[in-house]
């Protein structure tokens, strides 16, 4: 048995994070992925690529104060390989190049910019899937961020279709979804979705994470649109800082876990789902994986 150990870098339009992951390989056992630590960094980029069109000063000296801390994390925990990639907010400032060359000269880190497409894919890997027991089911996956929601269609086990939409939670704070991309969302799934009488919908990200622990509902077990409508009915009666007063939300979850939910809600609505599941997975895991087997193709 020898045991490797892997980070993963998500910048995203609301926070960044780091998955650190233990890597176990075994000669005759399929490798085993374990979570060994996560960081998340409330550096709300899409505030500024979304908005203003660049990255900030100010952020841009927190990305290098994190990513200095992230490799020093990472040097602690003896990471043998990492990656990092970014996102929505990264994919439209203007000012990108300039800050992805200051943080590699600054941190000595190197980040990748990936498109919707790829964001999509990378998400849903069918490794993530482990455990899940949906290989013989209908489902559709839902990642909200805070730029972009990514979905895919999954028929017994195997993707037929991914898109990526420029619906995300802090776009909809700053009034930066036109009725169109719902409209072109909805599409969507009404066409990939329709001809299926039984899906559930699989959704991923910090926001329904966060939804699924404001219930009673025991891991592993979906939450249903009547549960999830409630929630969200009992989130939109209260003001930002009732939020986070009673259900002890951090600042930066307290306002865009309203639109993600809203965003969930919709989704099931149009492909029928009464459930929605929620693994402890998002881009980092599946990026784990993609580490994984670029460097052991064979295994």
């Amino acid at each position: 048995m020898r045991l490797e150990k892997f980070a993963a870098i998500d910048i995203g339009s609301n926070a960044i994070r780091m998955l650190i992951a233990n890597v176990l390989l075994g000669d005759a056992t399929p490798p085993k992925f374990h979570k060994n630590s996560m960081v998340r960094v409330p550096i709300r980029l899409g505030e500024d690529s979304f908005t203003v069109g660049d990255i900030s000063s100010k952020n841009l000296k927190r990305m290098i104060h994190a990513f200095k801390a992230f490799k020093k994390i990472m040097k602690v925990h003896g990471v043998t390989q990492y990656r990092a990639y970014a996102t929505s907010a990264l994919r439209e400032a203007s000012n990108t190049n300039t800050v992805l060359e200051k943080i590699k000269k600054k941190t000595g880190i190197q980040i990748q910019v990936i498109d919707g497409r790829k964001e999509a894919e990378i998400i849903s890997t069918n490794s993530s899937f482990d455990g899940l027991n949906f290989g013989n089911k209908n489902f559709l996956f839902v990642d909200v961020g805070g730029g972009s929601t990514e979905f895919s269609l999954f028929k017994n086990g195997e993707r037929l279709a991914s898109k990526s939409f420029k619906l995300g939670t802090v776009r909809l704070l700053n009034n930066l979804v036109s009725k169109r991309v719902w409209e072109e969302v909805k599409e969507w799934i009404i066409d990939h979705t329709g001809k299926y009488e039984k899906i559930a919908v699989l959704g991923t990200g910090g926001n329904i994470n966060k939804l699924i622990k404001l219930t009673s509902i025991k891991e592993g077990k979906p939450l249903s649109i009547v549960e999830l409508g409630s929630i969200y009915h009992q989130l939109q009666s209260l003001s930002y800082e009732e939020r986070i007063l009673k259900f002890e939300l951090n600042p930066d979850r307290a306002d865009v876990i309203l639109p993600a939910t809203e965003i969930y809600l919709r989704s099931m609505d149009w492909c029928g789902a009464t459930r929605v599941y929620v693994p402890k997975m998002g881009l980092a895991d599946g990026m784990i994986q993609e580490m994984f087997a670029s460097l052991y193709p064979s295994t």
